[in-house]
């Protein structure tokens, strides 16, 4: 069983929200849709499910065209990152809420909450009111009345964007063990990368209504489409070519994440810090290069005009901050002993930090 979307369009109006997506999502996968604000990811879920029609395009299940069928008989469900959930219902009667709707018998209905919310971590919870849930409880019980009547395709839209960080991220673990549990098909909307590529077996990210790049996890991290995913998925510094060759070894256009660089006594890079931010489990620093790379050019004067000559490139997205020499750049520390402002210190090179732009 698969879903199909070919050639999907959406319009309002002048405004094009999604252009022209082609997409599949196979039997008992799940696929992401990333992207920020706007991009169009929660408008092509809707039109999955049958609550926003297309302008163009078509939504098949197995082949066959969705045109004609309404969103109560497409057999999928639907959870929304604020759960919806019935107030006036108890945790059971959410989770059989589905169950009911298909005249499911008394005591099948009863065993198949019992076994959902084992499976979501909420076992004996049937008789509690949602009310006095937490904001993940609450969302465990809307995953769990999803999956009550076997939803051939689970749409969640923004699942956990409504819950603060440490949660969302816990629970995108646990989600993501209860879809490979639940042998779910899934496609997730989210705006988060990292919940992207928790939860996902592939990642759709989309801009501007299109989708720009289609893979896995992995590859879309190590190796975006173009500069502007790059920046997305946090590369805060782009480096053209013969930069990148200088500075990390890499004869490619590359992107740097704020790990890509960290404080090593026997780093070859030479820096000064120019900044520092404590987070959870290190030090965010801004350094400016004060030496040349190893292995750099020795003359200096021919080092300063390469430089020169890369970040007339900047326009195109690359090189900003001055080239090498002088650049900007962001870079790591240990929280047990960082560096002060105006340190001097060295850095090296980590290679999990570095996205090769642009690479097949």
């Amino acid at each position: 069983m698969s879903l199909g979307l070919n050639g999907i369009s959406v319009r309002y109006g002048d405004v094009a929200a999604v252009s022209e997506v082609d997409l599949a999502v196979g039997d008992g996968e799940v696929v992401a849709l990333l992207g920020p604000s706007g991009c169009g990811k929660s408008t092509l879920l809707r039109t999955v499910a049958g609550l926003e029609a297309p302008s163009a395009g078509t939504v098949t299940w197995d082949g066959a065209d969705l045109a004609g069928t309404p969103v109560h008989r497409r057999g999928f469900g639907l959870v929304f990152q604020d759960g919806q959930l019935f107030p006036h219902r108890d945790v059971a009667g959410n989770v059989a809420f589905g169950l009911r709707m298909r005249r499911v018998e008394r005591e099948a209905r009863d065993k198949r909450v019992a076994e959902l919310l084992e499976l979501v971590g909420l076992g004996g919870y049937q008789r509690r009111k949602v009310t006095e849930l937490s904001g993940g409880e609450q969302q465990r019980v809307a995953l769990a009345r999803a999956l009550a009547p076997r939803p051939r395709l689970l749409l969640l839209d923004e699942p956990l964007s409504a819950l603060d960080r440490a949660l969302r991220e816990s629970l995108a673990v646990d989600l993501a063990r209860l879809l490979r549990e639940a042998g779910a098909t899934a496609l997730v909307v989210t705006h988060d990368h990292d919940e992207a590529f928790t939860l996902a077996d592939r990642v759709a990210v989309m801009r501007a209504g299109r989708i720009r790049q289609v893979g896995p996890p992995a590859e879309v991290w190590r190796s975006p489409a173009d500069v502007e995913i790059a920046r997305f998925l946090g590369c805060g510094k782009v480096l053209a070519a013969r930069e990148a060759q200088r500075l990390v070894g890499v004869p490619a256009r590359v992107g740097l994440r704020a790990t890509a660089l960290h404080v090593d006594p026997n780093g070859p890079l030479e820096a000064e810090v120019l900044e520092r931010a404590h987070r959870r489990d290190h030090v965010r620093l801004l350094v400016r290069l004060t030496a040349p790379p190893a292995g750099a050019v020795a003359d200096a004067a021919a080092d300063t005009a390469a430089d020169a000559a890369v970040s007339a490139g900047a326009g195109a997205g690359e090189s900003e901050g001055g080239g090498l020499l002088g650049g900007e750049f962001e870079a790591v520390a240990a929280i047990a002993d960082p560096p002060e402002i105006g340190a001097r210190v060295r850095l090296a090179v980590d290679p999990d930090g570095i996205a090769v732009i642009g690479s097949p």
